[in-house]
C-alpha cells in the first residue's frame, strides 16, 4: 500500500464525535499552553546585559552567544499559534458552538439540512465568569499584540484569527445569570448583534476561517440575530462590588384593616444618579439600587414655599387618575422648604472628610472628588470656615480650620491629595468631628462631609457602635451628609445608612455636572438644615377608600406609634428641597380592589361616608436647634381630585411618570407601562426645565426602552 492509499483509508475511516466534556478539556489545555508559553516569553534575561545568561544556541551575526529576544519572541509565539490553530480550526468545525442571543437553525451536511438541538442554559459562577473574562481577554491581547512581528514568518491564518477578535473585544460572550454549555459558532457571515453593554465583553461570531493548508469549509452553521427579548437575557446587572440595602416592595393595605400610614421624609437623590450611570453605560441596574423615592425627589416642583423659617414648610396635597390604572388615583403630597432670604448670610463650618484610600486612585473618584469640592469653596464666603481630614492607613489633618476666602490655599490642599492604602474610616471620622466641634458656631451650619466610595475597611468594626458615635455627635449639633463616587466598589448601603444617622442626606456624584447639581445649585439643601425629624402619617377614610399603597419610601417606613414619639429619628429637610410622597389609592366601588371583601365586617358609619375626605393627613417635624416637634394637620378633601389626567398640573403629570419610569425599571408588581406611554407623559409635562434634567430624563427612559424592552420587563412573578 502507497502513501496514497494510507492516507485515503485514514481519510474514510470512522472518527467518533468528542464529548463535550472532552472537548472542554482540550479548549482549557489550550489557553494553559498558550498563556504558559507568553509567561516564559515575557521573564527578563538574567545577568548584566553585556554578559547575559545564554538563552540560545544561534549566535547573532556579530558573534554574541546571546539570543536576539525580539526574534525569538515573534518566532516563537508563530510557533504556538500555528500549533493551536489546527486544534482550534478542530474545536470550531466539530462543534456547534453558538454566541448567547443566536439560534442556529439548521446544519447543512452532504447536501441535507438537519435541526441542531438546543442546550438548556447552565448557571454560571460570577466568579469563573469573571475569571474566564480575564482569560479570554488577555489570550486575545497577547495575539493582537504579536500578531505583527509573527506574520512575516507564520501561515496568513494567524492574522484570520486576529481579525476575528476586534480591538476591545474578547472571544466570549459571559453572563452572570445563565452560561449555554455551547457559546460559539462559525459563521459564513457575522451576524447582526445588538449594541453591547459596555459592561459587557462580546465577541462579534468567528467571520470565515481557513484551516492551515486546506480549502475553506463549503458551509457553516447558520446564525440569526436576536430579537429584542433575546438580548435582555444577556443584559448585565451591577457592577460587582456595588452594595445595596435589600428591602421590599411596599405593598398593598386594606384601608378597614391599617387605615394609617407612617413614614420618614427623604430627600436623598443617590439612586437617581446612580440609575442615570449605569443606563448611560449600558447596563441595567439591579433593583434594589432603585428607590423610587429618590428618582421622584430628584427633580424640584413648583409647590408653594412658606414666607418665615418659623413654619418652615407647608403642605400641597393633589389627587388624580393613576396613568397605569383608570380606576386608582393617585394622591400627591408636596412640600418647600424654605428659601432664605439673600441677606441672611448664615455662618458655616465645613470639614471635609476625604477618603484617599487605594480604591479611591480612579478618574471617576479622587480627580472627581477634587473638582466637587472646588466648585463648593468657590461659593463660600468670609464667614465660612474649611478644614479638610483625610484617611488612607492612619487619619490626618490636610488642612487647619481656614477661612474660605483663601480659596487657592483650599484648593492646594485639595490638589495635593494622592490615593493609597487601606481605609480608616472611623478614625478619621473622629478627627473630623473633632475639628468641627472645636470650630463650632452658634446658629450657623456645622457640617462633615464625608466623601468617599464607601469602602470601610478598618476602625470601629461594630456598625451600629459607628451609627451611635454619628448619632451622638448629631445630637451635639454637628451633622453628616455623605458623597458617594465611582462603581464597582460602592457601598451605598453604608452610605444611606451613616448620612440618616448624621442628619444629612447622601448623594452620588457620577459626572462634574451632578457635582454642581448637588453643591452649587441645591446647595441650600445640601448644607443648611431648616427642619428635622420629618414625619408624614396619613389616614385613609375607609367609606371612600378601599386599598393603598405607599410608592417608595421602603426604607423610611416607621411603625404607627412612633409618629408622636420624638425621641424616634426621622430625615430632615434642607433650605429650598422639595419633598414628594406619592400614594396610589383605590376609590370603594371602583371595581380595581384586588382584595376580596371580608364576609364578616363593619360598613363605614354614614357620618364618615359623608365628609367629602379621602383621607387626613398629619406632619411633625423640629426646627434644628429645638428637641420637640411641632405638628401640622390638614384633611384630603374631595374636592382636591380632579377628573382626567390632563387636568393634572405639569409637576404632578411628570412626578407620575418618574414614578412609573421606576416601576418598570425595577420590576414592580404593580403600576404596568409601556416605555412608549411613560416617555409620552414625561415629554408632555416638561415645563420651563431651565437646567435641562427633564429633557435628560427623556434620555434615559430611551436607553431604559433600549435595555428592557417592554416584552421583557413585565412584572415579577
Amino acid at each position: 500500500m502507497n502513501d496514497d492509499d494510507k492516507l485515503r483509508a485514514l481519510q474514510q475511516a470512522h472518527t467518533p464525535a468528542p464529548s463535550e466534556a472532552a472537548r472542554r478539556r482540550a479548549l482549557d489545555a489550550a489557553m494553559l499552553a498558550f498563556d504558559a508559553e507568553q509567561t516564559n516569553a515575557k521573564q527578563a534575561a538574567q545577568g548584566n546585559r553585556l554578559i547575559q545568561r545564554l538563552r540560545s544556541i544561534f549566535a547573532k551575526a556579530k558573534g554574541t552567544w546571546i539570543m536576539d529576544n525580539r526574534l525569538t519572541y515573534g518566532l516563537g509565539t508563530a510557533a504556538v499559534a500555528l500549533l493551536l490553530l489546527p486544534l482550534g480550526y478542530q474545536l470550531y468545525t466539530s462543534t456547534a458552538i453558538t454566541p448567547i442571543g443566536v439560534t442556529p437553525t439548521t446544519v447543512s451536511t452532504a447536501g441535507t439540512e438537519k435541526p441542531v438541538a438546543q442546550p438548556e442554559p447552565v448557571p454560571m459562577e460570577r466568579g469563573r465568569a469573571e475569571a474566564l473574562k480575564k482569560e479570554a481577554g488577555g489570550a486575545a491581547a497577547a495575539i493582537k499584540a504579536e500578531q505583527a512581528p509573527a506574520t512575516a514568518d507564520a501561515d496568513t491564518s494567524t492574522s484570520n484569527l486576529a481579525a476575528a477578535a476586534p480591538e476591545g473585544e474578547a472571544g466570549l460572550v459571559l453572563r452572570d445569570e445563565v452560561a449555554p454549555q455551547n457559546s460559539m459558532a462559525m459563521d459564513a457571515a457575522p451576524p447582526v448583534m445588538p449594541a453591547a453593554p459596555m459592561a459587557e465583553m462580546r465577541m462579534a461570531a468567528p467571520k470565515q476561517m481557513a484551516a492551515p493548508g486546506t480549502a475553506q469549509l463549503e458551509s457553516f452553521a447558520t446564525a440569526t440575530a436576536p430579537a429584542p427579548a433575546d438580548a435582555m437575557l444577556a443584559k448585565p446587572t451591577e457592577p460587582s462590588g456595588d452594595a445595596f440595602s435589600k428591602f421590599s416592595e411596599s405593598p398593598l393595605k386594606i384601608v378597614k384593616n391599617e387605615p394609617v400610614s407612617t413614614f420618614s421624609i427623604d430627600v436623598d437623590t443617590a439612586s437617581y444618579a446612580y440609575v442615570r450611570r449605569a443606563l448611560t453605560e449600558g447596563w441595567v441596574p439591579e433593583p434594589d439600587a432603585v428607590r423610587l423615592e429618590e428618582l421622584i425627589n430628584y427633580f424640584n416642583y413648583d409647590y408653594l414655599a412658606p414666607t418665615d423659617a418659623s413654619t418652615p414648610f407647608k403642605p400641597t396635597v393633589s389627587v388624580y387618575p393613576t396613568p397605569w390604572n383608570g380606576k386608582t388615583q393617585i394622591v400627591q403630597i408636596g412640600i418647600k422648604g424654605y428659601v432664605p432670604v439673600a441677606t441672611e448670610d448664615k455662618a458655616s463650618n465645613l470639614v471635609f472628610l476625604i477618603d484617599t484610600s487605594g480604591s479611591m486612585d480612579e478618574p471617576d473618584k479622587l480627580p472627581l472628588l477634587k473638582r466637587a469640592f472646588a466648585l463648593l469653596v468657590d461659593q463660600l464666603g468670609a464667614n465660612d470656615t474649611i478644614s479638610i481630614v483625610a484617611y488612607a492607613g492612619s487619619a490626618g489633618v490636610v488642612l487647619e480650620p481656614t477661612k474660605a476666602t483663601e480659596k487657592a490655599k483650599i484648593i492646594g490642599a485639595l490638589e495635593n491629595l494622592s490615593a493609597g492604602g487601606s481605609t480608616a474610616g472611623a478614625e478619621g471620622i473622629e478627627l473630623a468631628y473633632r475639628l468641627a466641634e472645636q470650630n463650632k458656631v452658634a446658629n450657623g451650619v456645622n457640617r462633615v462631609i464625608l466623601a468617599t466610595d464607601g469602602d470601610f475597611n478598618v476602625g470601629i468594626d461594630d456598625p451600629e457602635a459607628l451609627k451611635t458615635y454619628i448619632k451622638g455627635k448629631r445630637d451635639g449639633g454637628v451633622f453628616l451628609s455623605v458623597l458617594g463616587f465611582g462603581q464597582g466598589n460602592l457601598g451605598d448601603d453604608t452610605m444611606q445608612a451613616l448620612a440618616q444617622n448624621g442628619n444629612g442626606n447622601a448623594s452620588y456624584i457620577d459626572s462634574f455636572k451632578e457635582a454642581r447639581k448637588v453643591l452649587v445649585e441645591d446647595a441650600g439643601g445640601t448644607l443648611e438644615t431648616i427642619a428635622k425629624d420629618v414625619k408624614i402619617q396619613v389616614e385613609f377614610n375607609p367609606a371612600v377608600v378601599s386599598e393603598y399603597r405607599l410608592i417608595g419610601y421602603e426604607t423610611r417606613a416607621l411603625n404607627r406609634e412612633d409618629f408622636n414619639n420624638d425621641k424616634v429619628d426621622a430625615g430632615e429637610i434642607g433650605a429650598g428641597a422639595t419633598v414628594t410622597a406619592l400614594y396610589e389609592i383605590t376609590p370603594v366601588g371602583s371595581g380595581a380592589e384586588l382584595n376580596d371583601p371580608l364576609r364578616y365586617s363593619s360598613d363605614a358609619t354614614a357620618e364618615t361616608a359623608d365628609s367629602g375626605e379621602i383621607g387626613f393627613l398629619k406632619m411633625r417635624y423640629k426646627l434644628p436647634d429645638e428637641e420637640t416637634s411641632k405638628l401640622i394637620e390638614q384633611a384630603i378633601g374631595k374636592e382636591q381630585a380632579v377628573v382626567s389626567l390632563a387636568q393634572a398640573s405639569d409637576d404632578s403629570r411628570f412626578a407620575a411618570a418618574v414614578a412609573a419610569f421606576g416601576q418598570k425599571l425595577k420590576g414592580s408588581n404593580y403600576g404596568e407601562m409601556s416605555w412608549a406611554d411613560i416617555r409620552a407623559l414625561a415629554q408632555g409635562a416638561r415645563g420651563a426645565d431651565e437646567n435641562g434634567y427633564r429633557a435628560e430624563f427623556m434620555q434615559l427612559i430611551d436607553m431604559a426602552r433600549s435595555l428592557a424592552p417592554d416584552s421583557a420587563t413585565s412584572p415579577r412573578q
